[in-house]
């Protein structure tokens, strides 16, 4: 997809008759930024320290180190901190990757298959070279029935891999698809010797071995996990990596409820937090500590995709199969009353499935959009090429009687009367269902809404669950409704078939939570995916987001455009952010330890 590859470097091998050119960067629709003498990325200090502690807070709990499994709740940090992927993706471009534990990758000339050079110095944390057979087992492990489904939806399009030579392997495609070749280049890639005689789907409490920059000390499942910096790392010096992971130790410890995670944060438990309550960072980032400047609380600026996120209908449910009564349901959300009480006014409502981006549709389909969508008129309901998709709205006064007033007439047209305050169907059936939460602080969201939805005669209950028998039912796909976020990059591509595919709907594990089985979103993905170029995959995308958005097939939510963060003031960082980034990530990667102050020096 939206192929332009930069002839830095060409290698030469009698195994690779067949390639075109080989280079260390490679991007999707325009010139990668950095060029061939790079020496590190602008959003990193080169020079920062090694050295300290940093220590984070994870959410719920975990009962696995293996992240690549269905199977529970893995641990956090485990594949930014021990597992590598053969290229790296640089933060401040929409797709572009560097040489990292291959030195070189090489596209065929058909574009049927890519062949990476693995770099012969690349270690594992044991010390031992990483080659090709790794590559190769890694691949086809992750695509087996023994990992998490999302790898082979992911990867459908990637046959197979085929070594050529100890330090060569080739990934042969189904079809010409043109991002696979990236996708190849970040394929995890872990050691062999860590699966060992294991079921793969089984392999939950043995420390991994892969070739980050770290790996696993120590750790007591459910509480706390510790990463120990190897100080062996074999790609410290290369650009990819100059300036980052500079931290000896890195620890999560994990709290089951908000206001203790908090509290523990004030008392110096952990240093870093991104806060994604509202409510929490009005009024309760304060104290002592933040007067003193001991704890520092800051809105750091993004342009990330804020994609979608929404109370989402599971269309396996015969309850919400009817378009209309979507519809209904999502104009009884009143997001201007919650974002004026609940949320501070901190948030704008999502109004596209790649919002705050370029690849947000907006206005009628014109042009080549709308060439594209013409294809499908007659699959196509009328309303997508004559009526504007907009989230309902009740910013003006007595907006939400009349939405109300809307959702009653939608309901009845669908067969639903209320009566005796009850909303029953031809049958006596009455209308309920079930909100199913993984935090308590989410249900001051959702009372609101279930108040209003009793208006219309819907019965709505939430309840909460811990954060493994919540991820359990998702799997399964065992919920009526939910909250789900679909973040999504500036370049998307093949996981748009694990979002909205119809084959996705059925499988379980895949993030189709909605259940989406629409011909014309498969043949739109095809349209997104297999984009020649970055404008046609922009009209691509503009035409997915419209479907979907006149699908109805969730609530729309909220997005914010920078993130909230608060720090204990003992770290360093690089003068210039990313563009594109998550800031607990960004921390995690390039922050370093200020130097403990001397009794009675300030730092």
């Amino acid at each position: 997809m939206r192929q332009v590859i930069r002839a830095l470097v060409l290698f030469f091998c009698s195994n690779l008759s067949v390639v075109a050119q080989a280079t260390p960067s490679a991007a999707l629709g325009y010139l990668p930024k950095y060029p061939v003498n790079y020496t590190h990325f602008d959003y990193v200090n080169p020079a920062a320290p090694k050295g300290g502690t940093l220590t984070l807070s994870g959410f719920g709990t975990f009962d696995s180190l293996n992240p690549f499994i269905l199977r529970g709740v893995s641990a956090q940090g485990l594949q930014q901190l021990v597992f590598e992927s053969l290229m790296v993706q640089s933060l401040d471009e929409p797709y572009s990757l560097y040489a990292h534990v291959a030195d070189d990758i090489a596209l065929a000339a058909d574009g049927l298959s890519v062949t990476f050079r693995i770099d012969p110095r690349a270690r594992f944390s044991d010390d031992s070279p990483v080659l090709a057979e790794d590559v190769k087992f890694s691949f086809d492990t992750l695509k087996s029935d023994k990992s998490h489904p999302q790898y082979r939806f992911y990867w459908a399009d990637i046959k197979s891999a085929t070594i050529l030579g100890p330090r060569l392997i080739r990934f042969n495609f189904v079809k010409r698809n043109p991002e696979l070749h990236l996708i190849a280049a970040q394929i995890p890639i872990f050691s062999p010797r860590w699966v060992g005689k294991e079921s793969f789907d089984k392999l939950s409490r043995v420390k991994p071995l892969g070739s980050g920059p770290y790996v696993v000390e120590d750790y007591h499942l459910g509480k706390d996990i510790t990463y120990r910096r190897n100080p062996h790392y074999w790609a410290r010096d290369l650009p990819v990596r100059r300036g980052m992971f500079n931290f000896d130790r890195i620890i999560f410890k994990y709290y089951k409820d908000e206001t203790v995670r908090l509290e523990a944060f004030k008392a110096g438990e952990y240093d870093f937090v991104l806060e994604n309550h509202s409510k929490m960072w009005a009024r309760d980032y304060t104290g002592p500590q933040f007067d003193s400047g001991q704890i520092r609380r800051e809105e750091l600026p993004h342009k990330n995709n804020a994609g979608m996120q929404g109370f989402i209908f599971n269309l396996r449910r015969d309850l919400f199969k009817d378009k209309r009564v979507r519809k209904a349901l999502s104009l009884a959300f009143d997001f201007t009353w919650s974002n004026r009480n609940l949320f501070y006014g901190q948030y704008v409502r999502c109004d596209s499935y790649f919002s705050n981006s370029e690849l947000a549709s907006g206005g009628l389909p014109q042009g080549a959009e709308l060439q594209l969508l013409r294809k499908f008129a007659n699959q196509l309901e009328p309303e997508i090429f004559t009526t504007v998709w907009k989230p309902p709205s009740t910013d003006n006064p007595g907006a939400l009687r009349h939405n109300l007033i809307q959702a009653k007439l939608l309901l009845e047209q669908a067969g639903w009367h209320v009566e005796n305050g009850r909303l029953k169907n031809a049958k006596g059936e009455v209308f309920e269902f079930e909100f199913l939460l993984d935090q308590k602080g989410f249900e001051r969201i959702i009372g609101p809404y279930a108040y209003n939805l009793k208006k219309l005669g819907v019965e709505m209950q939430y309840r909460s669950v811990d954060v493994s028998l919540y991820a359990d039912r998702l799997r399964q796909f065992d919920f009526d409704m939910t909250v789900a976020r679909y973040p999504q990059s500036m370049s998307p591509g093949n996981e748009q078939y694990n979002f909205w595919g119809s084959h996705a709907a059925d499988q379980e594990g895949s993030r189709n939570l909605i259940g989406i089985k629409n011909p014309v979103i498969d043949s739109l993905i095809d349209a997104v995916v297999f984009a020649p170029d970055r404008q046609r995959l922009v009209t691509a995308t503009h035409a997915l987001d419209r479907v979907l958005l006149h699908g109805e097939y969730l609530v729309p939510n909220w997005y914010i455009n920078n993130h909230r963060v608060a720090y204990w003031n003992k770290f360093g960082r690089p003068q210039t952010l990313p563009l594109y980034y998550e800031a607990d990530d960004w921390a995690l990667m390039s922050w370093w330890a200020l130097p403990t102050p001397l009794k009675g020096e300030k730092l």
